[in-house]
């Protein structure tokens, strides 16, 4: 996947998608990325191949 977007970016988008989401479901410490998107993929009840799809969508816009 090629990434056009900023990761701050991403996250607005996401927030403005998704409004349950706070700043807090994105942090994470370098080598936690996983960690990062398991949380989202709970809370946003997605599995880790709907969010890389959602990942790739947000590129797209």
């Amino acid at each position: 996947m090629n990434i056009l977007r900023s990761w701050r970016e991403q996250k607005a988008m996401l927030r403005q998608r998704f409004t349950n989401l706070t700043d807090d479901d994105f942090k994470f410490e370098i080598g936690e990325k996983d960690t990062m998107l398991e949380k989202l993929s709970a809370k946003l009840n997605k599995t880790r191949a709907e969010l890389d799809i959602l990942f790739a969508e947000l590129q797209k816009y």
